[in-house]
């Protein structure tokens, strides 16, 4: 059985993503170190303890999401659920390994990018010209109608996205997009001369953005935006690591 430390691992990761280029909302690499040899890790979108459960199931040494632990502004103590989590993790010897910002933003396997080739989008750039390393972009597609587009969305993502138009029959082409929670970047989309916008999620007052603005909106779900980029890292891991790699996809309609 081939296994690999998890140093070799984290390594591998910062090589891609280039954590230390951005500034986060949270630590980036390795967040809990069970100090285990890895050769299997479980991919997913968020660390919950349904995933947990299932990294234990299937004998995983390392979890590698996108969503981890110790956000800005959350409690340190290690209590309730995050100590639930914690224990199960460490009692089990499995790490954890999460990339936040550097995995929307990766031009190849990044979240952005991933939901990108799917929807039939080109990016051409970032949706605010001075980042280095865009966490969000600006993209163009055939000119297609609103309606059209929601559908294919649809197809994708195998969801209906929330689409906020004022007409669904007008024809787009220029869209931004930036996946996860992202949806007070639609001013950002509409100053760069965007028909529409895509992200995960959705607040009250995006309704009225869209409408003054004409823009369309398409909500997508923020978990279902950001599934791509930690599929397409694992099996990169897999592929030029040598380890065994599974993605799970833990349902949520947010």
């Amino acid at each position: 059985m081939h296994t690999i430390p998890v140093n070799e691992l984290i390594s591998f990761c910062d090589n891609i993503l280039q954590p230390q280029e951005f500034r986060d909302y949270c630590p980036n690499g390795l967040q809990v170190d069970a100090d285990t040899p890895i050769s299997k890790i479980i991919t997913g979108v968020t660390a919950n303890q349904a995933l947990i459960d299932q990294a234990i199931a299937k004998k995983a040494q390392a979890i590698l999401v996108h969503h981890g632990y110790f956000w800005k502004g959350e409690a340190a103590t290690l209590t309730g659920i995050k100590g639930k989590r914690i224990r199960s993790l460490l009692q089990n010897n499995i790490s954890l390994i999460a990339y936040h910002l550097p995995l929307d933003a990766h031009p190849q396997i990044g979240n952005n990018a991933v939901l990108a080739k799917e929807l039939d989008l080109v990016i051409d750039g970032g949706l605010f010209a001075h980042e280095k390393f865009p966490v969000g972009n600006i993209a163009h597609h055939q000119p297609i109608t609103a309606k059209d587009f929601a559908q294919k969305i649809t197809q994708v993502l195998g969801r209906i996205p929330l689409h906020l138009s004022q007409n669904p029959n007008r024809t787009i082409c220029k869209i931004g997009i930036c996946t996860g929670g992202a949806q007070d970047y639609i001013e950002q989309a509409y100053l760069m001369g965007c028909d529409a916008y895509i992200s995960g999620e959705v607040s009250e007052r995006t309704t009225h953005f869209a409408q003054e603005m004409g823009i369309d909106y398409f909500a997508c779900g923020h978990h279902a935006t950001e599934r791509g980029g930690i599929r397409e890292l694992g099996l990169m891991i897999a592929q030029k690591l040598g380890i065994k790699n599974e993605f799970i996809d833990i349902y949520n309609p947010v």
